[in-house]
């Protein structure tokens, strides 16, 4: 039985999570969870499971009491779920609190499955090296480093030339300059392949999403910049590649769902059945591959000049891109103003070294509150 410490319980990941425990209760148990909102949902999880740990941020119902677990409320209430009694940490929190959780996981030693992008964006040579020091595996969750990951043979150090990401192009690749200025939150959240949350469906949109997996590209599988490309692929269904010395090609193809790199991350190298449908190449039509033209994303253009420039950058345009998706699912600021202000910010940072979490998350409310003040202005 892998008991498993389950950071961000009720987000898109952790949700599909939850079913995978559901359709494998001989194998998985729920020891633990974390999420943002004490709600009639968080509830219902939590007297399903009977976790011995449970956590919110914030309360919205009325609390319950539940024979044998211990809840803990309030804004650092997620760590207490990082309990030593689990097998592995699902780390699926949204944004950079993850860094936090993720650091204090390597700390208890526990094999850790990586949901979020920030983590690594944020703070990758930090967590890496204290993954290394404590003999620490970390599993991607992401589909695109799931996929890499398998193409590998689950063998991070082993030698290849490229790692091709590939990118859906997000709920506005058919729309050009002049139609994406009235766009709302509501047609971003509007994904053509995936059913994600609204943070990184948003960030698809952006494209964003793809300048983070760049990044975390590089820490997980110690790429240089060069040895990572980026192919536009609509269908969604090669989810990345490896190009090896002798240009043979592994990709890892399947219908678009989370469930399969979840699954994956808590068994691996073993396999579970899953629900996921076989893919039939006979009705599948054709797939494709577009050139991701420098210009076409140009929040992708500016995170990828962050990773590029290294020296707090990365954190920097994560900590300005959180507010600005926030103020547009709002309906505060407009689609392409999150571009816009994302270069006014950058623009403004000269560059700092960060070998420290404290001064990462000094950075991080710093930027924050800049960001918070263009948009006001």
């Amino acid at each position: 039985m892998i008991k498993i410490a389950l950071i961000g319980g009720l987000g898109s990941i952790g949700k599909q999570t939850l079913n995978v425990v559901r359709r494998h209760s001989d194998k998985f148990k729920i020891i633990s969870l974390a999420t943002g909102r004490a709600t009639k949902e968080f509830f219902d999880v939590v007297m399903e499971f009977a976790p011995l740990v449970a956590t919110a941020e914030t309360m919205v119902d009325e609390p319950i009491k539940v024979d044998g677990t211990e809840f803990y409320f309030g804004k650092d209430a997620y760590l207490n779920a990082i309990i030593k009694e689990a097998d592995i940490l699902v780390i699926s929190v949204v944004g950079f609190i993850g860094l936090k959780a993720v650091l204090k996981g390597l700390e208890t030693n526990k094999k850790i499955a990586l949901a979020n992008k920030e983590c690594l964006v944020c703070g990758g040579d930090l967590v890496m090296k204290k993954a290394l020091e404590n003999g620490v595996t970390i599993i991607p969750i992401d589909s695109e480093h799931s996929a890499i990951f398998q193409a590998l043979s689950f063998d991070k150090n082993r030698k290849y030339k490229n790692l091709i990401l590939t990118a859906s192009g997000g709920a506005f690749r058919d729309k050009n300059r002049e139609e994406l200025k009235t766009v709302k939150a509501k047609d971003a959240l509007k994904h053509p392949n995936w059913d994600m949350g609204a943070k990184i469906t948003i960030d698809s949109a952006t494209m964003v999403n793809k300048g983070f997996e760049f990044i975390e590209a590089k820490h997980l599988f110690n790429a240089t910049n060069d040895q990572i490309k980026v192919v536009l692929h609509r269908e969604s269904i090669i989810h990345s590649m490896v190009e090896f010395e002798d240009n043979a090609i592994i990709a890892e193809l399947s219908y678009p769902s989370m469930e399969i790199p979840i699954s994956l991350a808590l068994t691996y190298p073993e396999r579970v059945t899953g629900d996921v449908n076989s893919l039939d190449f006979t009705k599948l039509g054709t797939l494709t591959f577009e050139e991701l033209k420098e210009g076409r994303y140009p929040c992708f253009d500016i995170v990828k000049r962050c990773a590029l420039e290294g020296k707090g950058y990365p954190l920097v345009v994560n900590a300005s891109n959180e507010v600005l998706v926030k103020a547009f699912l709002e309906d505060r600021i407009a689609f392409l103003d999150i571009e816009r202000y994302l270069e006014e910010t950058i623009n403004g940072f000269s560059g700092k070294d960060l070998s420290s979490f404290e001064e990462m998350e000094e950075l991080d409310l710093l930027i924050r509150e800049k960001t918070t003040k263009i948009i006001e202005a």
